[in-house]
């Protein structure tokens, strides 16, 4: 039964990465009549309904009682603000990834997004090694030479790239750097919050709240900063479609699949 979920658990997250994938590739570049939904908005939603999903689970835990919730949160989380101020850093990074993996897919295909961003697998690899004292096999680090090889040969331009060189070169290096620094970004505060589990006694369900949390904070901030001005001419939501609904469903309905724990952990273990 073990070795079925297993099964079960990869396929679910097989189809979530694909499936948002290509969903938000193609929300990003669908050409519609009004303006584009806003990149950071869809961020903050996400991250406060994957708080809603988060605490119905702690919910469902307590035994379907709100005393018991209240409790819960209570104690875990307001009784507890150092511990929950920890995970302030890799929220924000969270933050700062989402928005950059949106920017990749603007101007990346997608095969080759999910490809370039597999170098998350080797990032993630090297802070175990760095921060966690992991050891590495030789058949690990032989996978992690072949990652990057294959990595190497997507980016290899090929003769049509080079003829269209002048015409894509800038977003291609943009979405490049974007996907690039989403891969750094996203092994860091991995392993940092692998770490945190493993000191403390906190359930993911709690931990991946007080991420949201944080992460809810930053993610406004960066739609002031960034889209304020867009926001207060054509209002918060403007652009969003079903399609947009999908993408935002997709990232906070598998709260298990947080960037956090990404495909290296199936590698791995």
């Amino acid at each position: 039964m073990f070795a079925n979920l297993k099964y079960v658990s990869l396929g679910i997250l097989v189809f979530q990465t694909t499936s948002l994938v290509l969903t938000m590739r193609y929300s990003r570049t669908l050409k519609e009549e009004g303006p584009r939904y806003l990149s950071s908005t869809a961020v903050v939603v996400a991250e406060l309904l994957k708080i809603m999903a988060c605490i119905l689970l702690v919910y469902k835990d307590s035994k379907c009682s709100l005393r018991a919730l209240n409790r819960v949160l209570h104690d875990e989380i307001l009784n507890k603000p150092m511990e929950t101020l920890k995970l302030a850093i890799p929220s924000g990074i969270y933050t700062l990834q989402n928005n950059l993996l949106y920017v990749a897919l603007s101007n990346l295909d997608a095969a080759t997004y999910q490809v370039t961003y597999q170098l998350k697998i080797l990032t993630t690899a090297l802070f175990s090694v760095s921060m966690l004292s992991k050891k590495l096999g030789v058949y690990q680090w032989l996978s992690l030479v072949i990652l990057m090889t294959g990595v190497a040969f997507v980016q290899w331009p090929s003769d049509s790239q080079l003829d269209s060189k002048e015409l894509s070169a800038g977003s291609q290096f943009v979405g490049l750097m974007a996907v690039l620094t989403a891969c750094f970004s996203s092994g860091f505060a991995g392993v940092y919050f692998e770490k945190i589990l493993k000191e403390t006694k906190q359930s993911v369900w709690i931990r991946n709240i007080q991420l949201g949390f944080f992460g809810s904070i930053f993610g406004l901030m960066g739609v002031y900063i960034y889209d304020g001005e867009l926001v207060s001419k054509n209002g918060f939501f403007q652009g969003y479609n079903r399609l947009t609904w999908i993408v935002v469903v997709l990232q906070c309905l598998f709260p298990w699949s947080h960037p956090c724990n990404n495909s290296y952990f199936f590698v791995w273990l």
